[in-house]
């Protein structure tokens, strides 16, 4: 469960960006309140999440998987280009979070 928690945080806080692009700067009703509503969520199911995992492995998905469901759909929702040195650090960022989840102690 405590991963499926994880997952729904990541979902409700890619959703929430999302509309924060399209609530352009707060000032349309209903984008914002997706916004707040996502990230109450979002913030909710983390808070589940951290019962279980430890807390730097558990942001470290939330925000590098984050970061990526994020760029993806600034790409194809939004039309945004990534250039070289954004798909880099992407990648980066993963591998990152991979190496934390398969060979640090802390995530065990």
């Amino acid at each position: 469960m405590k991963y499926l928690f994880l997952g729904l945080a990541i979902v409700f806080e890619v959703i929430g960006s999302s509309f924060m692009k399209t609530s352009d700067g707060f000032t349309k009703w209903i984008p914002s309140a997706v916004v707040f509503i996502a990230y109450l969520v979002c913030f909710y199911f983390l808070s589940l999440a951290l019962k279980t995992i430890p807390l730097g492995i558990a942001y470290a998905i939330w925000g590098g998987l984050g970061i990526v469901l994020t760029a993806a759909v600034s790409v194809f929702i939004f039309k945004q280009k990534l250039d070289l040195p954004a798909i880099i650090g992407i990648v980066l960022i993963v591998s990152g979070v991979v190496v934390m989840n398969f060979f640090s102690k802390t995530a065990h």
